[in-house]
């Protein structure tokens, strides 16, 4: 059976990243209105985390805390395979990219996994659901300490180093906080932001792109383009391709190999092998130097992509199976 092209389309919110990598490049913003956008940013990132805070249901996750077994899996899958990896795929990786292309792969590599499309897939390929959304939730609060201290280990063994602690600070104030004041307020504005989730997930990928256009506008005063040519680009889709491939193959193994039901085996699968956007940009912003932060962000924009098109196709497929007593 012939899949639908639709399938392999890129969404809108790709295309509108795509339109403000191209903005951002022929328009950076500069001096008074770069600082202006700077501010509207990190505004933008706390409000995206109070919302975050306010949607997330405490029964959920209490109804899918009890797996354990499941979430120490997926949660080796997102921090321990991926940077593992990164590291051990050097001698193949390295000659497809260039070095700040590598450095932002082993970025991607020590992100959380992402909440929305997790928990999306596996509804979709009739998953273990209240699984997914305890799962993808804790290891995005995971990732807010787990994260930095990744990447100082593995930007140490390039040569790469910076105040680990210091990072986390920041991220606690700028992520964290907002998210648990989302969580005290969710009581009063819970109802509201669920009767409403169908346009305010324009404001989750709004704040994105704002981040975006940043990151790449400074990136681009500072020579980005000029020090990624275009073979690497193809070569960073090839990488990506790869390293997507091979944890969604292990984590299917390990799933199987450990005795889970094709429930847990879907909620497994699509947990350990994604990467969140909607995080890993806004810690790109605390963690690493303005200038860097467009290199960094170029390998977890393309591997959302394609992440997102393969898990559509292997979630149609689970859908498809007749379950057998």
């Amino acid at each position: 059976m012939s899949l639908p092209l639709s399938r392999f389309v890129p969404d809108n919110f790709t295309l509108a990243l795509i339109v403000t990598v191209v903005l951002a490049s022929v328009l950076p913003a500069q001096g008074q209105v770069g600082v202006a956008f700077e501010w509207i940013t990190m505004a933008a990132i706390a409000l995206l985390f109070f919302l975050h805070g306010a949607k997330l249901s405490r029964q959920a996750i209490l109804a899918g805390a009890m797996h354990w077994r499941l979430h120490l899996l997926v949660f080796s899958l997102t921090f321990v395979l991926f940077p593992l990896l990164g590291l051990a795929l050097k001698p193949v990786l390295s000659p497809l990219v260039t070095p700040e292309l590598y450095l932002g792969l082993l970025y991607m590599c020590a992100l959380p996994a992402t909440v929305q499309s997790a928990i999306a897939f596996t509804s979709l390929a009739r998953g273990n659901v209240p699984a997914a959304i305890c799962s993808a939730s804790a290891s995005s609060l995971l990732g807010i300490f787990l994260t930095p201290l990744l990447v100082k280990l593995l930007l140490d063994t390039q040569g790469e180093a910076g105040s680990t602690l210091d990072a986390i600070q920041k991220i606690v104030l700028q992520l964290l906080v907002p998210f648990i004041a989302g969580q005290v307020a969710r009581r009063w504005i819970g109802a509201w932001v669920a009767r409403n989730s169908a346009w305010l997930r324009y404001v989750d990928q709004s704040s994105i792109l704002l981040v975006v256009y940043t990151a790449f506008g400074d990136a681009v005063l500072e020579g980005l383009w000029h020090q990624v040519p275009w073979p690497a680009l193809i070569g960073l889709v090839v990488v990506c391709c790869i390293v997507l491939a091979l944890v969604l193959g292990l984590s299917t193994w390990l799933a199987r190999l450990f005795g889970f039901n094709k429930e847990d085996e879907i909620t497994i699968v699509f947990g350990g092998s994604k990467k969140s956007l909607a995080t890993g940009v806004p810690m790109a912003q605390v963690l690493f130097a303005s200038g860097s932060v467009g290199a960094m962000l170029l390998p977890l924009m393309i591997f959302h992509q394609i992440q997102l098109m393969v898990c559509a196709v292997i979630a149609a497929r689970y859908a498809r199976r007749t379950d057998t007593l």
